[in-house]
């Protein structure tokens, strides 16, 4: 499921037999039990922490749960270098490369390069051996690495970020619609539509659009870019993340 996705805060959780983790943590631990909790979910019970990136939308309460519930959390040096003043001491860290695949328990999570204006941001590939989910968010394009990563998942969390027109006639100024629309900033949707179209199969169960603009952006204006790209019969696999509150618990089968 998806806790929150948004500007002001992402967190995923994915679980597989007796190994459950959280990809990025980006609001207050209170919240994210809170959010956890909504699906019978508990930050106790987690075995660890993947972070993406250093923005705080993302790290926030990354270190108030590893201290709390002892876990350690997963980072390459350049997301832990530029969160150290958010994140502060942790239970445990543990670095990896770039591309490395960290094996835990009874899932397998694979980081890849994605493009974004911060250190070393990535996505991930998370597997328990049967089934796949991969998370590519907050990147202003995309490359044949992520393709490759993405091709045959069973289920895919998306950047939707902006659409082209509101954030061309929104209130950002100049230099901030630049951002956006770089090659580190954020996908727009009719880009992630084409990579949806390019990654799409038969046996993809749930893609879950992710990362929306509350300015830039409509959870309609995304789905519909999206299903415009789908065969009719996929259409119901489509889910919109939203900031304020979680997704429902998807069971891949």
């Amino acid at each position: 499921m998806v806790l929150g996705s948004g500007s002001k805060g992402n967190a995923l959780y994915i679980e597989s037999g007796q190994t459950s983790i959280l990809v990025d943590a980006g609001f207050s631990g209170k919240e994210l039990a809170a959010r956890m909790a909504v699906h019978g979910k508990d930050p106790g019970d987690l075995s660890g922490i993947f972070l993406t990136h250093e923005h705080g939308d993302h790290i926030q309460g990354a270190g108030v749960l590893s201290r709390r519930f002892s876990l350690p959390v997963y980072a390459n040096d350049g997301t832990f270098t530029g969160s150290e003043k958010t994140v502060k001491k942790l239970h445990k860290r543990i670095e990896f490369e770039t591309g490395d695949t960290c094996q835990l328990q009874d899932l397998s999570i694979r980081s890849f390069r994605i493009s974004h204006d911060t250190n070393d941001p990535v996505g991930y590939l998370v597997s328990d051996g049967k089934y796949s989910v991969a998370c590519c968010t907050d990147t202003g394009k995309v490359s044949k690495l992520i393709s490759n990563r993405l091709s045959n998942c069973d289920a895919l969390i998306l950047e939707f970020n902006h659409d082209p027109t509101m954030l061309r006639n929104g209130p950002y100024p100049h230099f901030l619609q630049q951002r956006v629309r770089s090659s580190q900033g954020h996908l727009a949707n009719e880009d992630a539509a084409a990579f949806l179209q390019s990654v799409v199969h038969d046996r993809l169960q749930h893609v879950i659009l992710a990362h929306l603009s509350e300015t830039n952006n409509l959870p309609d204006i995304a789905r519909k870019c999206a299903k415009q790209v789908l065969p009719p019969e996929q259409h119901d696999i489509l889910c919109v993340a939203r900031q304020n509150n979680p997704t429902e618990l998807f069971d891949l089968q």
